[in-house]
Order: C-alpha cells, then structure tokens, then sequence
C-alpha cells in the first residue's frame, strides 16, 4: 500500500486484510443502502489479483450493478481521469474530473470557468462517453456556495440544450479542440466550441440532409460537395461557448462509423522517451488530447517530429503546446518538398501555447526541427491550420 498521496510505499502492509475489510464494506453499502448503480473502486496497483473478488461479491449481492474498470481485474467502463477520454464507442467511458483543482475541498481552491465546464461537459458527449463532474463537500458537509451556483448554471444551460446531450450518443465525428457531434435517431447536433469563420466543412454522410438549423429553429445555409458537407453560421448567430447546429437527415445515423474531421496523421519522430511509443509516441502530439504527449529521452538536446498527412494541404498556422516549457532553445518549423526538408519558418524558444501564422504552404509533410533543448523536448499538442480552419 502507499501514502495518501501515491508517492510513498508504506514499509508494512496486509492487503489480505484490507481486502477482507473492504468486501465487508461492500456487502454492507449494498445490502443496507441499495440497490446501488454503480460500485466506483479506486484501488492501488498492488491491489491486482484480489479485484476479482470484489467483482464476484457485487455481482452475487446485485447483478445488474456496474462496476469501474479499477479493481485491476477488469469492470464494465473506463475512468480517464482530469481529461477528457478520446473517441471510444466499443467499450464505455467516464471522465472523471474536478470542478476545482482537487478532489477534496479546499479554501480559495482555482475553480473552473462555466466555459471549462461546458467545453468539458459537451467534448465528453461528443466522445460518446460521460462526465463524473466531482464537488468536495466543505468540514460542515455542505457544497460550496460558488460551486453550486456554477452547477445550477450548467444546469440552466442543459435546460436550454440539453436535447442535444440527454439521451444521444457521440458521432457521427470524432470531436476536436474546436468541435464536437452527438446523434441520436435521424438527428445529428454538432457543437460548435471554436471557429475563427463562418463557414464549418466536415466530412459528408452516406445519407440525405432534410434540414439544417440551429437548435432555436433559425434556418442556416448548407452545402453538398465533394463529399464534403459545408455549414454557414454567421458570427452574429453564434453563441459565446457553444453554437448548436441541428442536422435532420431521413435516414437513421446510429450505425454510421465515426469520422475524423481533418485527415488522418500518421506522425514520426527521431526519439521516443524509453521508445514507449505507446505513451509517449509521435502519435500522442496529433491526437488532440491535451493530457497526452510526444516526449524523447532525458538528455536529448535535438530531435525532431513530423506528421505525414494523407493528401496535401494548404497550411497557413500552426500551434505548439509544449508540455514543459522553457526546454526548447532552438527550432525550425518546416514542409518536405521533394527530397528535401524546406525551413517555414524558426525560432528560439516555444511556450505552453505558441502560435505562429505564415504564407500559405501546400504539402503533405510537415515537421518541427528543434535543434537545441535544455533537456529531452516534450510537446503536448501540434495543430495544423488551413485558411479560416476550425481544427
């Protein structure tokens, strides 16, 4: 067993004991106080093998319970925690996430903006999985006056919208930093968290368009083309957090696999951290998850990334979330042309949230040089942006 905190091995423990004292628990919590919807475990690593036993007791005290995927021997959804879960149909999920900083309560704690939690709210849908919003009770047991009144208004705001959330599944495309999609019969409602135009282009649908309005009825223009799908909403329509369009199409699109909204990445990189490419891999810095990321090997002082895109295209931006920052001295961003690498344009030092715009350059390759770091270089997010993208 370790501390509180997770960082400290205890020098003795029994979890024979501690496992026999927590199924007694469970069997009094679902006897004495159910029936129950769920048994939410959080247990150590060590913990692994005796999980099962938790498993078997719930299931024989209540059968159609569920159970979290933490017990370290399975369960019935997954728990990504303090960010938001990618795109996962197959098997269900549940971000878990606090309103404020921490899980317990805390005086003066940083809070989340109604923002944040609407973003957080609707990209979890859009996942097609749910949001486990935690509040700390205060000593007296009550919940904090400020945290309640950002509850009532997320509460106030599904009252509005909660049609697109309540009941719907995520897709018909896989959301992004700047957008997201539920479906839920004919109908598909794509949210719109970020746009810098009027225009909003997706991927088309194997199936017709009946009408496209936002979620008050006001009709908007669309347009079918090349099997792209092409929305116009005008920014004078637009909501502060969130623009709600509604597609109704005349056939069901429950079965429809869910799309990308860009083309797909495939990304490479000099130097992968232990070569645990499945954590820390190229891969990590396109996926549009800001809690995961690319990072090499402690030392590296140069390394590169690249993302070899499907078909070329016309880039004009591009963001760079470096996930410690301060590391990077010395980069070149850069397009392949031919067989040679050509520099965009360089730069010394990147940050949390760099940003750099430049003419327009059409290709299929694009890389992030950097040639001097403090220490092993690890970025968290690369996003490439056309002329007027929403990505």
């Amino acid at each position: 067993m370790t501390s509180p905190g997770g960082s400290v091995k205890r020098e003795k423990s029994d979890l024979d004991a501690y496992n026999r004292y927590l199924l007694q628990q469970i069997e009094e919590l679902i006897t004495n106080y159910g029936p129950l919807i769920t048994i939410w475990n959080d247990v150590p690593q060590q913990f692994e093998g005796r999980g099962a036993q938790t498993i078997r007791l719930v299931r024989k005290l209540q059968p159609d319970i569920l159970i979290n995927d933490r017990t370290g021997d399975g369960g019935d959804y997954d728990t990504p925690e303090q960010h938001i879960g990618k795109y996962q149909h197959e098997r269900p999920w549940e971000t878990c996430m606090t309103i404020c900083e921490q899980w317990s309560w805390k005086p003066n704690d940083h809070m989340k903006s109604l923002e944040e939690c609407l973003r957080a709210l609707v990209l979890c849908a859009g996942g097609d999985g749910n949001l486990l919003f935690n509040v700390g009770p205060m000593p007296t047991g009550e919940i904090e006056p400020r945290q309640v009144e950002r509850l009532k208004e997320m509460g106030d705001w599904l009252a509005k919208n909660g049609e697109s959330i309540y009941g719907a599944r995520g897709g018909p495309w896989k959301p992004t930093h700047a957008l997201a999609s539920t479906r839920h019969g004919k109908t598909v409602y794509v949210h719109i968290l970020r746009t810098e135009t009027d225009r909003i282009e997706l991927p088309d649908l194997p199936s017709k368009l009946a009408s496209a309005a936002l979620l008050n009825g006001d009709a908007i223009q669309f347009v079918r083309k090349d099997g792209r799908l092409a929305l116009t909403v005008p920014d004078a329509r637009r909501q502060p957090v969130d623009t709600i369009v509604k597609l109704q199409f005349e056939d069901s699109v429950m079965a429809l696999p869910a799309l990308a909204v860009s083309p797909e990445i495939r990304a490479t990189a000099s130097n992968v951290y232990r070569n645990e490419t499945s954590a820390y891999g190229a891969q990590s810095a396109f996926d549009g998850d800001p809690a995961t990321r690319w990072a090499t090997d402690q030392g590296t002082k140069q390394a590169w990334i690249a993302a070899e895109l499907g078909a070329p295209r016309t880039i004009q931006r591009v963001k760079i979330h470096e996930a410690l920052p301060g590391r990077v001295q010395k980069f070149e961003f850069q397009y392949r042309d031919g067989d040679a690498w050509k520099t965009i344009f360089s730069g010394t030092t990147l940050s949390e949230n760099f940003e750099q715009q430049f003419a327009p350059v059409t290709a299929r390759e694009f890389r992030l040089n950097i040639l001097e770091a403090t220490d092993g270089p690890t970025i968290s997010e690369i996003e490439l942006q056309g002329a007027g993208s929403h990505e």
